[in-house]
């Protein structure tokens, strides 16, 4: 599968993209409704903050609590049942009279199952896909994720404005309901794909499994750390350049979207292994460059040269998949999503903490130089195999990961 006319033939695949694109959009509509709302009523910067993005930080305590339900839940129920409970949990913040530490709370509950839901969704992806179409599937996601948070900040935007906070609210509720819709009478019904009730023992004992294999360690460490400590330096540029930091934004996700294009449509697999370190030493090599004060167009460039790097992700998320048993592949791809939202947040507080003790310039460059130092250090352990890496119909079932071979 190359093409994308050949990915939206798939029949499940569009209302799969559609119902993950309005959960994006309901996600970011509410996230701005609610901080407008925290941020009117105690006028805290930080709540506001932990309003909008507080649902990141949360993920991580799912991954330690409900990840196992991930392969142990039928998809289609399971991706229809957890936007209603989003969608119900932002109807409630919008009741007149909500105290803002209950609408808090509610924000971190909502964080929790978001881990399950990362999980099911790329577990899925994986059963409507061939192996050769994960990755530009994947890829489309990641663009519609990003198209769908531009649109829903607009959308928002708007909305706070011309209606209320609360309204903006209940219009997101409603976008959570239209994509449980949309999963529930456009997919298939499937069979959990693996047995067992699911447990806070079994999701641990998941995690074990998945991080006692090295060569899976490496993936996992190359996905959340140089990411992060990039992510870290984005949150730099309101900081940076106050002025235009709208303008370093928007070059960070035209340079993503050329790297999802790139990695997803145009990359041949002989290619993916071979250029999947350079992309991690460009996402954050540009970096370097804030040292010294750059101009506007330099600093631009920069920025969206850097952000192509994002597309090693993909990569190594395609990797992952070939590591995995099936029975595991949702459990896995969760932990990766949760774990690389979690070290996004811990990455942005440490960038903060920096930058308060030196400059917002000098942070950049630190993280960079740390996130450089970090995908030299993990080089040896993500070299090609001995033995090329088998695909998950390959393996017998139930097979331990632990027994593909260690790296070179």
């Amino acid at each position: 599968m190359r093409t994308y006319r050949d990915l939206f033939r798939t029949p499940e695949y569009p209302p799969f993209f559609l119902a993950c694109a309005t959960q994006a959009a309901a996600r970011t509509v509410a996230g701005l409704a609610l901080g407008s709302l925290v941020y009117a009523s105690t006028g805290s910067a930080l709540l506001s903050a932990t309003a909008m993005f507080g649902p990141a930080l949360a993920q991580v305590v799912g991954a330690f609590t409900l990840l196992s339900a991930a392969d142990r839940l039928p998809p289609r129920a399971a991706l229809a049942g957890l936007p209603l409970l989003m969608g119900l949990a932002t109807a409630a913040q919008a009741a007149p009279g909500m105290p803002t530490a209950l609408a808090l709370a509610l924000v971190l509950a909502q964080g929790v199952p978001a881990a399950l839901g990362g999980g099911v969704r790329h577990g899925l992806l994986t059963d409507i896909l061939d192996r050769d179409g994960y990755l530009i599937g994947r890829s489309v996601l990641n663009m519609s994720t990003g198209f769908c948070q531009i649109l829903g900040y607009a959308l928002g935007g708007l909305l706070v404005q011309a209606v209320s906070p609360r309204g903006t609210l209940l219009t997101a509720a409603a976008l959570y309901g239209l994509s449980a819709a949309v999963a529930r009478f456009g997919l298939t019904r499937r069979p959990a794909r693996a047995e067992g009730r699911p447990s806070v023992a079994e999701t641990m004992r998941g995690n074990a499994l998945l991080w006692s294999s090295r060569p899976r360690r490496y993936v996992y460490l190359a996905l959340w750390v140089p990411n992060g400590l990039i992510v870290g330096c984005e949150a730099l540029f309101v900081p940076y350049d106050p002025g235009h930091a709208g303008v370093l934004l928007a070059s960070a996700a035209v340079g993503m979207l050329a790297g999802d294009v790139l990695a997803g449509r145009f990359l041949p697999p002989r290619w993916r292994t071979g250029l999947g370190a350079p992309l991690r030493l460009l996402l954050a090599a540009p970096y370097l460059l804030f040292a010294t004060r750059l101009a506007l167009p330099v600093a631009a460039f920069a920025v969206a040269l850097a952000s192509v790097g994002f597309a090693a992700s993909l990569l190594l998320q395609e990797r992952l998949v070939a590591l995995t048993p099936d029975e595991l592949g949702g459990h896995a791809l969760g932990l990766h999503t949760a774990g690389m939202l979690s070290a996004q947040g811990m990455a942005a507080l440490l960038a903060g903490a920096l930058a308060e003790a030196t400059s917002p310039a000098t942070a950049m460059t630190i993280l960079a130089a740390v996130s450089l130092a970090v995908t030299l250090a993990l080089a040896p352990g993500l070299r090609p195999q001995q033995r090329r890496e088998r695909r998950p119909a390959e393996r017998r079932e139930g097979q331990a990961v632990d027994q593909v071979p260690p790296p070179c």
